[in-house]
């Protein structure tokens, strides 16, 4: 979306549609809207995804938002894309555990749900094998796309419903040698004086904390490469944090991710800072750092007199070195923001989507404790 909030073109992002679902229920959960229209909204989208192509079950990247059909994202990717289905998966977990009641509109939201979280074929996305889950397959370029979805990344969702699917699950050896690759994963070693428990050096960039994180409850969530996933997401984002205190302003806030940039897409971290910082990062830590994502938010808002903000909410990203400010809102990166703030306030969507049979049988599954305790279906 522009500033003014007119649409820039017709592409609509699976996950961002995903997201989409998650901010309607908090919505509707906030009282901002009412609940039948948000039942209504849900139920015009999920007739709308009911007309996209899918391929063994995922959905691709980007489709055409007026006529449903794919738009390629890249060479080879013009086909499904598993990560994006996991976002849009949970969007729709968290919306079916929220309107549980028996209405009519409630159980056509649930039955069309169940419909589209049933039929992803995760096992497809293996290749057969006991390794990683593959990120895209295309009916015309097959695996061509060859990339492995290994952690530590933004798609620990994926793994969590693949293995919590009833007809299409994986086997958890997939987990322990495609994710956490037999355990590559680790870290251990500290930034900034954090130490970091999983991934890669200074962490990456914070959506790799945040996406799969709207849904899932790090709260005293462990298994055999980390005790407590809440203390990975506060270590991320407190390198995160600390590097940008050393480099930027007080007054521009701080928070380095994926995002607009002054001439196109970008991605953001410790290691490769451009300049660009990106509001969602640290107002998407919020639980995790909430005195420095407050004060950041504050910030923002009085940014060289309000500049930031449109229509919906603060600007994707800006460059407080030249006065850069970009002229859109990022659907992946606006919806994060609701979550996390919601979580923080009240734990709502951890709470659904932890509460959820897929999610509680891929956890224990993978062999995930909480608070020391293994989960049990």
């Amino acid at each position: 979306m522009r500033s003014d909030g007119k649409p820039i073109h017709e592409i609509a992002s699976i996950s961002g549609i995903g997201f989409a679902f998650i901010a309607i229920v908090v919505g509707a959960y906030r009282s901002w809207i009412t609940a039948a229209d948000a039942l209504e909204r849900t139920n015009q989208i999920l007739s709308s995804l009911g007309k996209v192509k899918r391929y063994h079950g995922a959905f691709p990247h980007f489709v055409n938002a007026e006529t449903c059909e794919l738009i390629p994202f890249a060479k080879f990717d013009d086909g499904g894309d598993l990560v994006e289905t996991a976002f849009l998966m949970q969007g729709l977990i968290c919306s079916r555990e929220f309107f549980s009641g028996s209405t009519p509109a409630e159980r056509k939201l649930q039955t069309a749900v169940d419909e589209l979280v049933q039929a992803v074929e995760w096992d497809w996305y293996t290749k057969g094998e006991s390794g990683p889950l593959w990120w895209h397959w295309s009916p015309r370029h097959a695996w061509a796309r060859n990339l492995p979805i290994q952690g530590w990344n933004e798609a620990l969702s994926c793994y969590v419903l693949a293995a919590g699917s009833w007809k299409y699950g994986i086997d958890p050896a997939c987990y322990h040698s495609g994710w956490a690759r037999d355990g590559a994963i680790l870290n251990g070693n500290e930034y900034l004086g954090v130490r970091l428990p999983l991934g890669d050096p200074f962490g990456g960039p914070l959506f790799l904390s945040q996406y799969s994180f709207c849904a899932l409850d790090p709260r005293g969530l462990g298994d055999g490469y980390c005790s407590d996933y809440w203390m990975q997401i506060h270590a991320h984002a407190k390198i995160n944090y600390l590097h940008c205190r050393s480099r930027y302003k007080d007054a521009d806030g701080w928070g380095l991710s994926a995002c607009d940039g002054p001439r196109g897409y970008l991605v953001n971290s410790p290691i490769n800072d451009s300049g660009v910082i990106a509001p969602t990062a640290a107002l998407s830590s919020i639980p995790f750092l909430p005195t420095e994502a407050i004060e950041a938010a504050h910030q923002f808002l009085h940014w060289r007199g309000g500049r930031l903000e449109g229509r919906f909410g603060l600007m994707d990203s800006f460059k407080p070195s030249t006065g850069w400010v970009s002229k859109t809102h990022l659907a992946i990166n606006q919806g994060p923001i609701v979550a996390m703030i919601e979580n923080y306030r009240s734990g709502l969507l951890w709470d659904l989507f932890m509460g959820a049979p897929e999610t509680k049988s891929g956890l224990k599954r993978l062999g995930f404790s909480s608070h020391g305790q293994q989960l049990m279906t």
